[in-house]
C-alpha cells in the first residue's frame, strides 16, 4: 500500500486550520503532519523535518508566505508549498509563482478544488490558475510618476498623511487624492499593501 502524503497547514485563522485539518483527514489520501499559527513555527518544523506538502495562507501574523517560499528555496527543502488565500489581486499570484509555489488556491473556491490541487502537487505537477506570462515580469512600480514614487517612498518611511502634506506643500485632501490614484495603479487597497509591494520590488 502506498504511503500517504504528509501535509502541513499554516494559517493565522484557527477556524481555517481546523476546517482544513478535518477536510484533509476525511479525504483519506493524506495525513496531517502539523498545524501552525504562524510562519516561524512552520519554518522551525521544516528545519527538523520538512513536510512533503504545505498549505500556507499568504498573510501570517509574523510574515507573508513569500518569506516562507524564499526560505524553502534557499534551504533547498523538498517541501511543495500551496498558497491558500482569501486575498485577491494578480500581484499575490505573481509573487507566489515567482517565489516557487507549487499550487495556488483561492479560499473562495470549493473544497474539492483544494483537495485536487493537493493531489496534483503530490504527483509532482504544478497546479496554478491561468496567468498571462507577461505578468510574471510586470513591474507595477514602472507605471508610477516621479511624484507617486516619492509618495510611495514616504509611506515606506512611515510618514503620515499630515507629514506628507507638510513636507511637500500640498493639502491633506490632495495627499488622499494622490494616494487613491497610487493604490489604483498598484492594484492594492491600502497603505500596508502598497508598502509591502514597494519593499518586495527589486531595487536598482
Amino acid at each position: 500500500m502506498t504511503a500517504r502524503i504528509e501535509v502541513a497547514i499554516a494559517d493565522k485563522n484557527p477556524v481555517v486550520r481546523a476546517g482544513l485539518e478535518n477536510l484533509i483527514q476525511r479525504d483519506g489520501r493524506f495525513d496531517i503532519s502539523g498545524l501552525y499559527a504562524n510562519g516561524g513555527a512552520l519554518l522551525a518544523q521544516f528545519a527538523k523535518a520538512p513536510a512533503q506538502i504545505a498549505i500556507v495562507g499568504w498573510s501570517l501574523p509574523d510574515m507573508e508566505a513569500a518569506a516562507i517560499l524564499a526560505e524553502v528555496k534557499a534551504r533547498k527543502w523538498p517541501s511543495r508549498v500551496i498558497i491558500y488565500t482569501g486575498e485577491g489581486g494578480a500581484d499575490i499570484l505573481r509573487r507566489a509563482i515567482k517565489g516557487g509555489a507549487w499550487g495556488f488556491v483561492s479560499k473562495a473556491e470549493e473544497p474539492a478544488v483544494l483537495l485536487e490541487t493537493v493531489a496534483t502537487v503530490a504527483r509532482g505537477r504544478l497546479s496554478l490558475p491561468y496567468i498571462d506570462i507577461d505578468l510574471l515580469n510586470y513591474d507595477p512600480l514602472g507605471v508610477l510618476t516621479t511624484r507617486e514614487r516619492e509618495l510611495l517612498a514616504a509611506l515606506a518611511n512611515g510618514w503620515t498623511n499630515l507629514q506628507i502634506a507638510a513636507r511637500t506643500g500640498i493639502t491633506r485632501n490632495t495627499v488622499k487624492y494622490h494616494l487613491k490614484n497610487l493604490y489604483d495603479k498598484l492594484g492594492v487597497s491600502n497603505r500596508a499593501m502598497a508598502v509591502a509591494l514597494y519593499l518586495s520590488a527589486p531595487k536598482d
